[in-house]
């Protein structure tokens, strides 16, 4: 029998869609561009800890290489570019407790630090590296892109204070949405699933500056003092390497969006579902949703406008904008999912749905009922 994870494997595609923006599973190579200011005087630290770093990397599955540069006119100033041989490997070796343990002696010595990611798209070179590209896996087309990036942070609160961090959440003043000349806050949208929070956020502009933008707003920090007694995980704000950890372990990575109508339409309501993956499944459950909005994108019956999905581990988030809502939506297209069996193989939903109807479309609905986020917030800046 042939399982959900070998069919998705089996049907990647390197065409990128016209229709989305953004996606990590088109299968090419990706290149990681780490750019690095090192402390004055901590220049030979930091090359003993990332000569200690690579060799650590080099047996990580999906690594092929990497490099470390200094600049020829700042010698604070440090390049790390790293290939590998597609995201969902990088993905999930950086978002994982061990990369966390493994950067750790890079902190003490450098200042600030950028992260870019690129699917490779071209390369130049003779004879031997034209003939080497279907090998290589090069994108064949770019992305369409909407110059929105969209980013999410989710973390769970102590059983019982469910309801006391939703409020805390809800009653806060929006943030200025201006950043700079080139950056805007668009849309911010929180929801909760038992006591998992979820904050999804839309960015036109630099993702990097927005945050620290945010993170900087008198409003926004009283909220997260607030909510601070109320964490499963313990963090100290005023401790910048507390505060660090704890927003690299709640960062909830875009892997995929699809648009089916660039233009906004009043009556597309938004929702967020949550679907709890099993162990080491989340990343092949966020690929088979990609793959069916993908699809469903071309379908003008789908009430699914928008859709993006949320991975980190076995934390999968998909965030939709549907026409004429949820209640009137087909629960199959609203879940992404057309198969019982693909529920029950990739997630928990199935576990908690004893008593639901034996027909499909009955065990279909519950498992969307499951899934369904609370909204808490959902806010617009003016001109977004």
């Amino acid at each position: 029998m042939t399982t959900t994870s070998e069919r998705v494997a089996g049907s990647r595609a390197r065409q990128a869609s016209q229709r989305v923006s953004q996606s990590v599973f088109d299968g090419s190579r990706l290149r990681v561009v780490l750019l690095v200011d090192v402390y004055d005087g901590a220049q030979q630290q930091f090359l003993e800890a990332y000569e200690q770093l690579c060799n650590q990397v080099a047996s990580v599955p999906g690594h092929v290489s990497d490099q470390l540069c200094q600049s020829i006119e700042n010698p604070s100033q440090w390049l790390i570019t790293s290939e590998w041989e597609s995201a969902p490997p990088f993905l999930a070796w950086v978002n994982s407790e061990e990369h966390v343990a493994m950067v750790e002696p890079l902190h003490s010595c450098v200042r600030d630090t950028r992260s870019l990611r690129f699917h490779v798209v071209r390369e130049t070179g003779g004879p031997a590296a034209a003939a080497d590209q279907a090998k290589r896996r090069l994108q064949t087309s770019p992305r369409i892109g909407d110059g929105v990036i969209r980013h999410a942070l989710t973390f769970t609160v102590k059983p019982g204070s469910e309801e006391i961090v939703a409020k805390i959440l809800a009653d806060y003043a929006s943030p200025e949405p201006q950043v700079d000349d080139t950056t805007r806050l668009c849309r911010t949208s929180l929801f909760m699933h038992g006591n998992r929070v979820v904050r999804a956020i839309e960015v036109r502009g630099d993702l990097l500056s927005a945050l620290r933008h945010v993170s900087r707003q008198p409003e926004v920090r009283a909220v997260e003092e607030a909510i601070n007694p109320h964490l499963e995980q313990d963090r100290d704000l005023n401790d910048p390497e507390s505060a660090r950890v704890f927003f690299t372990r709640a960062a909830l990575p875009a892997v995929h969006h699809v648009t089916a109508e660039e233009r906004q339409n009043p009556q597309a309501e938004r929702y967020a579902l949550y679907y709890p993956a099993r162990p080491d499944r989340g990343m092949k459950l966020a690929e088979l949703l990609a793959r069916q909005d993908e699809a469903a994108a071309d379908d003008p019956r789908s009430p699914v406008l928008r859709s993006t999905i949320f991975q980190r581990d076995d934390v999968v988030v998909r965030l939709i904008d549907v026409r004429g809502g949820l209640e009137a939506a087909d629960p199959v297209q609203a879940l992404g999912l057309s198969d019982p069996g693909q529920v029950a193989e990739l997630t928990t939903l199935q576990d908690d749905a004893a008593g639901a109807s034996a027909s499909k479309d009955g065990r279909l609905a519950r498992f969307l009922e499951l899934a369904r986020m609370d909204l808490v917030t959902d806010r617009r800046s003016p001109d977004a």
